[in-house]
């Protein structure tokens, strides 16, 4: 087979499911998993090659897959190099975890990712979707990322040439790949650094329903500019900065009386509203029919278009 020829190390039909934080998703047709930028290129190259499409990932936690699975190559990245470059600068890989990126900073005496406390996920991915909580966003903290352009060019990229927005960036926009960044921090006391990231991972443990798979929040928050007068009237004690004045997506799941409703084996977290959850067996069927009859219902009472943070892969 040319591709084991090229590529050492992939494999054949691995389920997704098994890497995916929803425990939802069929076969790769092919999986790779490149642990540094060389294996990245390497594997990114020889799906060119062989023209096979190409699918990267890297934690698992914002995505649903189909029970069909992925034709062509699945590659997910654990570059998991972490650096200490300067007195405030740390360099980390893309497949660096968050929580491994939290404790290095706080290990450090550096200010500026403990809203990332409990935060799933990569950093690559953070970086990708402009990932943010507790009024904290990654863009604060980028000071420079290298990634992939779609020719395979290895290109840097400063804060502003990022275009970070809500929960999106250049790179996700373009899909290019991140391969690592920098981040810029501040000197910060250990002990408050760590007693505020714990608090939000204690949170987290709390109110969102991590006993089950999910994919994190299902559906992004609603900017309140964008409500009718009488909806900003009704959600108006709901209101938080993140980081401009949203209304959180799970009041109106719970407004349109959706909270626990199942199909299959997926769930309307009773927990944490704005979760679907799985709750044993659930397909991307059960999930998506979910999210649709979601948006339908909070279509009719709050005239709005409920967007999916989620990436969904059929």
């Amino acid at each position: 087979m040319a591709i084991k020829k090229d590529l050492p190390g992939v494999q054949k039909d691995v389920a997704m499911a098994d890497h995916t934080t929803f425990k939802i998703g069929g076969p790769a047709e092919y999986f790779f998993i490149a642990r540094s930028e060389k294996e990245i290129i390497t594997a990114l190259k020889t799906a060119q090659k062989l023209n096979i499409p190409v699918f990267i990932f890297g934690g698992g936690s914002n995505l649903l897959i189909s029970d069909n699975g992925i034709k062509g190559l699945v590659v997910k990245i654990e570059n998991d190099d972490i650096t200490l470059v300067s007195d405030d600068v740390i360099e980390a890989g893309a497949g660096v975890t968050m929580a491994q990126l939290v404790s290095f900073s706080i290990d450090n005496s550096l200010q500026g990712l403990e809203w990332a406390g409990g935060l799933p996920g990569t950093f690559g991915g953070a970086i990708r979707g402009n990932a943010g909580a507790f009024g904290g966003e990654t863009k604060d903290s980028i000071f420079q990322v290298t990634a992939l352009d779609h020719d395979l060019n290895i290109k840097k990229f400063n804060n502003t040439e990022c275009r970070f927005s809500y929960r999106n960036s250049v790179f996700k926009a373009m899909g290019w790949i991140i391969l690592s960044a920098h981040v810029k921090l501040k000197k910060g006391d250990k002990e408050e650094l760590q007693a505020i990231a714990q608090s939000h991972i204690n949170y987290r443990k709390e109110k969102h329903p991590l006993e089950y798979g999910s994919a994190g929040s299902i559906f992004k928050n609603i900017p309140v500019e964008t409500l009718r007068p009488e909806f900003q009237k009704e959600f108006a004690d709901k209101v938080k900065q993140d980081p401009f004045p949203i209304v959180p997506a799970a009041w109106f799941v719970i407004g349109a009386g959706l909270t626990g409703m199942e199909i299959g084996e997926a769930q309307i977290s009773t927990k944490h509203s704005n979760y679907i959850v799985n709750k044993g067996r659930a397909t991307v069927k059960d999930v998506l029919a979910l999210i649709d009859v979601a948006k339908q219902k909070i279509k009719e009472k709050y005239h709005i278009d409920l967007e999916v943070e989620v990436q969904i892969v059929n």
